[in-house]
Parts: C-alpha cells; structure tokens; sequence
C-alpha cells in the first residue's frame, strides 16, 4: 500500500521519553498520534473493575467483552492508567494472545493510513513491520526510574523511587521475555539513547532523521 504520508514507529521501554517526544514529533509534523500504551493500559482499568486477574482460569475467555468495551463508556480513565498497579496489570496482560490480536487490529487500522506517530514497544516490529520510519529509544535503567518517579510523584502516588526502579526492572524483563511480540529493536530501526538528551533534543533528532531521508528520496527522483 502507498501512503502519502509516512508511519512514523517510536518503540522503547517505560521511561526512555517515548509518549512526551512521539506526542510533540507529531505536533511538529501535524500527524496524528497513538499511544498504544494507553490502549494496553485501558484494558487493564476495566479488567481490574471485572474483577478479571491475568491467573485466573479461562481468563482469555472473560477479557474478550472487555475488548469489545474499550472507550470504556466515555470516561476519562487517564489517572487511573498511570497507576503503577495498572502499569504492571497491563504489562501481564499483554502477554495474553486474545488481547495481542485484539490491539493489533485496532492499531493497525488506526494508522495504516499514514500520518501518523505510533509509540509502544511493537509498533516497529510487530504492528508495523513496514513503517517507513522506526526509532527505538533508550536510557540508562536508573534514569528511567527517576523519571518515571517524578512522574509519579507529581500525579500523587505513595511509592519511593527504589520501589520504581524494581518495578521497572520487573518490567522490562517481562516485556522484553514474553512470547508474543515482546520489546525489542527492529533490526532497521534508528537507536537514540535519550539518557542525556532533553525531549527537545530528541525530537530535534528523530525530525532531522525523516528530513534527511524524505529530502534524499526527493533529490533521487529528480536526478
């Protein structure tokens, strides 16, 4: 398929600045923007109020009206997705094929037009193996922690920043070992290591990346 304008991939683990730099990548771009965390996360909040734990039995069968329902009623769910509880709720519930195929579906068609920013942790190797442009970013573990600690912290939760940095230790080694789709670099994607960048550094980044590219493709054609 021949888009007009390209699917932007952001992947990377909690922390490492995808949804603040995907988020202002697209409004430097004017592209639409995906935060498929987001998605994961929503399905988190109505399994918890479900009752529905990722150990329970037969709980592939009890997620899917939940997939069915995830706007949630209209809601404004977006305090109750940045719990740490949700966090790793949602990480657990990744791993569960019903719900890898469900948000498949839904991303995909979300941007297989084009134009668009997605960030998560398989946009560019699972969801969007043949986005025009992929980037994978990263940090240091510990100063992934302190961010997602301030972070935390400013949206008033009880948790100290140890507890953050085993959490997220925790994280990583789940979605980095699960099965189905699990976090890792595209083998063509663009590694930018965000520890010592600003988020305006690492847009500046990615936004030099894509010039640079299009502007080549562009001198090609007219050579």
């Amino acid at each position: 398929m021949k888009r007009a304008r390209p699917i932007i991939a952001i992947d990377g683990p909690v922390g490492a600045g995808k949804s603040v730099a995907a988020r202002e990548l697209a409004r430097e771009l004017g592209y639409s923007y995906l935060n498929t965390g987001a998605m994961y996360r929503a399905v988190a909040v109505a399994a918890r109020e479900a009752g529905i734990s990722p150990d329970d039995l037969n709980v592939e069968e009890r997620l899917k009206p939940v997939l069915a329902a995830l706007k949630m009623d209209g809601r404004d769910i977006s305090k109750e997705i940045s719990e740490p509880e949700i966090g790793d709720l949602a990480s657990r519930l990744s791993a569960l094929r019903t719900v890898r195929e469900r948000m498949r579906e839904l991303q995909r068609a979300a941007g297989a037009a084009g134009g668009v920013v997605m960030e998560g942790r398989d946009i560019g190797t699972a969801i969007f193996p043949e986005a025009e442009f992929k980037f994978f970013l990263d940090a240091d573990v510990k100063v992934r922690a302190a961010r997602r600690y301030e972070e935390l912290k400013k949206k008033g939760a009880s948790i100290s920043e140890d507890e953050v940095l085993d959490q997220l230790i925790e994280r990583d080694r789940r979605d980095s070992g699960r099965e189905l789709a699990p976090l890792k670099r595209a083998d063509d994607a663009i590694v930018i290591d965000t520890t010592k960048l600003s988020i305006k550094d690492v847009v500046a980044a990615m936004k030099a990346k894509i010039e640079a590219r299009i502007n080549a493709a562009k001198d090609l054609k007219r050579a």
